[in-house]
């Protein structure tokens, strides 16, 4: 299986990256402006955190639009990934109320099928100023926390998730499983 990381300038893409590889994928960190032919061979993709804001920078996530319109395989956004996959399929994003960096409780409201094993709470790591504040038509809420109502979000049938948090460091428990889960979404 080959899943391609792709680059949104966050500082932890590479800790994505090595997680995937820890797993045994076939791995590679992509920019995000890579043309659509050269990752066509992805089984999945993970759309990484980054620094830009997604109200008013979203064109620096170069073509996640176009992987996310024309490539019909398991897409994971992370951070500024998983708001520009809510604002792609319609929901609402911007500034958070409370943004959010450290430790944070996250409470699971449907384990589904990214947080399947995973207990109803957790800490996981934050670190962002914008935020996903409606989900699109047709996906569902899967965690919150008292600060960020939407930290996690699915549509399992075209295969798009969306984590606020970031799974990949190792301040947020049982991130290795979130991804270890995304990874068996991809093989089904």
């Amino acid at each position: 299986m080959k899943v391609y990381v792709m680059d949104n300038g966050g500082q932890w893409t590479h800790r994505e990256w090595r997680v995937l590889r820890d797993l045994g994928i076939d791995t590679e960190i992509r920019r995000n402006d890579s043309p659509i032919e050269s990752i066509s061979d992805a089984d999945a993709l993970v759309l990484s955190g980054g620094a830009p804001s997604i109200t008013y920078e979203s064109f620096k996530l170069g073509n996640t639009g176009l992987y996310l319109d024309q490539l019909k395989i398991p897409i994971l956004g992370i951070c500024i990934g998983a708001q520009y996959i809510g604002m792609h399929y319609g929901g609402k994003v911007g500034p958070a109320a409370h943004p959010e960096f450290g430790r944070v409780q996250i409470t699971v409201a449907n384990k589904g099928s990214l947080l399947d094993g995973i207990p109803d709470e957790f800490y996981a790591w934050e670190s962002h100023n914008d935020e996903v504040k409606e989900i699109p038509d047709g996906f569902e809420l899967l965690a919150s926390s008292n600060t960020c109502p939407i930290q996690a979000f699915s549509n399992d049938d075209t295969k798009r998730y969306g984590i606020q948090f970031h799974p990949e460091v190792e301040h947020t428990q049982f991130g290795e499983k979130i991804f270890r889960n995304f990874v068996e979404l991809c093989v089904r």
